[in-house]
């Protein structure tokens, strides 16, 4: 039985365990705090990281315990440890070891192949701390809820195949949800917007942010307005535009946390679309209640053809398909592209920690 956690002095109950407090888990942080909702908040992050300072500032800003965690972000054990003592109510993996924002304003060979390339070329980034963490969560049983925003439409599809398969994805389509929302209050004036139910990926992110669509309508995000699921594709676009950079993480945060705070108890039920629910790979619209997760598809969509439909889109950030075992196999262009820097970053990738870590240290010391 849980004890009583004191909510007439804290905000709220529940407990949650955040991993990787950089500026996306900083943001995430700061939401739940100010939300009423969480009682206590865990952050996990390697020592130097000015871990500690920001606990100072959540605790100084918002009525939150705080409890700072410095540890290792691929340390299983250490995840194992955390998940048995606390029993969180839910879990937010955060952590990667590098950010995808790292090679915003390089212009040397190597950064602008591997922009070119997709993101996927960078997965040994992604992976080993999210692995980590769903190791941890089999190891042990926890049985809670687990939020990933590490390149969702692709890490869970290769996870599924391991039965490490996160809860639900952030970000990604979320963003497109709520840009296509802003298009709408742009469109409508002070008119309530209806229920908009989105299928895309990560890859669309960077046209939708832009407002910028693809050259072919069928390749954008599809959107589904009310209850009977009228498209309107082109409301994805009609946001303002913004240039890629850190600043997206505002609109991440913001799509994000509707999402985690409809994963603690006792929440009101969402319909929302998320990255990667259940190891689709992509974005789907979802109903969250008791803490669960199922799909909201609007009447006509079929499942397998949405999610056809996003693996073809994931070849844009480089992935040609993921294999039954997770082994993942990149695009023609993007080993075109990676060809004249390091062509051995495009042979197929197979979940294997030795092989993930070589081609990470390799990338690493390419971008020295």
């Amino acid at each position: 039985m849980r004890r009583n956690h004191g909510a007439a002095i804290f905000g709220g109950v529940s407990q949650v365990l955040l991993i990787g407090a950089g500026d996306m888990g900083e943001r995430f942080a700061m939401g739940l705090a100010a939300s009423g909702k969480v009682r206590e908040l865990v952050l996990v992050d390697v020592a130097g990281s000015g871990l500690r300072e920001k606990a100072a500032a959540l605790i100084s800003s918002h009525d939150v315990r705080v409890r700072a965690v410095e540890t290792e972000p691929r340390d299983q054990y250490s995840f194992e440890r955390l998940l048995r003592d606390l029993a969180p109510d839910l879990v937010i993996q955060v952590a990667a070891l590098q950010s995808p924002w790292a090679l915003i304003g390089r212009d040397d060979p190597v950064a602008n192949a591997l922009n070119r390339a997709g993101l996927a070329i960078r997965l040994p980034f992604q992976l080993p701390c999210l692995l980590a963490v769903m190791r941890a969560v089999r190891e042990t049983g926890y049985d809670g809820p687990v939020a990933n925003i590490s390149l969702p439409d692709i890490t869970h599809p290769i996870l599924a195949q391991h039965g490490l398969t996160p809860t639900i994805g952030l970000g990604n389509v979320s963003m497109l949800l709520l840009r296509s929302r802003a298009a709408w209050r742009a469109r409508n004036g002070d008119e309530a917007a209806p229920l908009l139910r989105l299928v895309g990926h990560h890859n669309h992110v960077y046209g939708v942010m832009q407002a910028t669509p693809p050259a072919d309508p069928a390749d954008g995000p599809r959107v589904y307005v009310g209850e009977d699921g009228t498209r309107a594709d082109e409301l994805a676009y009609g946001g303002p535009p913004m240039q890629p950079g850190l600043r997206y993480n505002h609109v991440t945060a913001a799509a994000a946390l509707p999402v985690l705070l409809a994963l603690l108890p006792d929440a009101a039920p969402l319909r929302w679309s998320t990255p990667a629910p259940l190891g689709l790979p992509g974005g789907f619209p979802v109903r969250i209640a008791d803490r669960r997760i199922e799909l909201d598809l609007p009447p006509g969509l079929d499942v397998d053809e949405a999610s056809e439909f996003c693996r073809r889109i994931a070849h844009g950030d480089g992935v040609d398909h993921v294999d039954d075992d997770g082994t993942v196999h990149f695009t023609e262009a993007a080993k075109a592209v990676m060809a004249p820097v390091a062509p051995d970053l495009t042979e197929p990738l197979p979940l294997s920690d030795g092989e993930i870590a070589r081609r990470g240290k390799r990338i690493f010391e390419l971008l020295a």
